[in-house]
């Protein structure tokens, strides 16, 4: 186990690729949480770094990186390519599974908008390597195929302004066949921007998360 902090800019092999990601672990950590971003976001999402910043107050590891290379990113196509982003994440995970200082935490996924659809595939094809899911905003429906092969818990949050995005997560909360749960946050929009409701989806991901992979103090 990890006694001190350890806060690095990792490239993580990816195929023909490397990816740069942004791997923080605090002392005595557990479990790690692996970011999955939307379309035209990266690793620098502020979004996303907010909630990982809540989820390491509470001893939670995070881990967020690029799905795609810069020179990719400008394909759009590639943005919304489902197949080669759960490709990299799988690649990722198997990368902390070999890693010295990654190795024996147990992984939770976080996935937002377009990169919660790779989530949701990727936990698929790795079945108990993933203890935990959390999507925020999400768009599991692009993943609809695999929906009935999660096996980890698997929570969607969704804001009350989003209309469209609820009615694809309730499409989406019917396929599945693992421990689930859809949390509507009231009063939000697609992207969690009014007055607190982005700490409401921190507070709740860390409870979803403590309860799953047991990693909060």
């Amino acid at each position: 186990m990890i006694t001190h902090e350890i806060t690095e800019e990792v490239e993580i092999p990816a195929g023909q690729v490397r990816l740069k990601g942004d791997l923080i672990i605090p002392a005595d950590a557990e479990a790690i949480i692996v970011f999955s971003h939307g379309s035209g976001s990266s690793r620098h999402s502020s979004r996303n770094k907010f909630v990982a910043e809540k989820l390491r107050q509470k001893g939670f590891a995070t881990l967020l990186f690029d799905l795609l290379t810069v020179q990719e990113d400008q394909d759009f196509s590639k943005r919304f390519d489902i197949d080669l982003l759960t490709e990299r994440l799988i690649r990722v995970t198997k990368w902390l599974h070999s890693e010295q200082k990654t190795y024996g935490l147990e992984i939770g996924y976080f996935g937002a908008s377009t990169g919660a659809a790779a989530t949701l595939q990727a936990a698929a094809e790795l079945g108990d390597k993933v203890k935990a899911i959390v999507l925020r905003g999400g768009r599991p429906d692009l993943a609809a195929h695999k929906l009935p092969l999660v096996k980890a818990p698997t929570l969607l949050i969704v804001g009350s302004l989003d209309y469209e995005v609820i009615q694809l997560n309730e499409l989406a909360f019917n396929l599945l066949r693992c421990e689930k749960k859809l949390e509507i946050v009231e009063d939000a929009t697609h992207l969690f921007e009014e007055p607190g409701k982005l700490e409401e989806v921190a507070r709740i991901a860390r409870t979803w998360f403590h309860k799953y992979l047991q990693s909060v103090k």
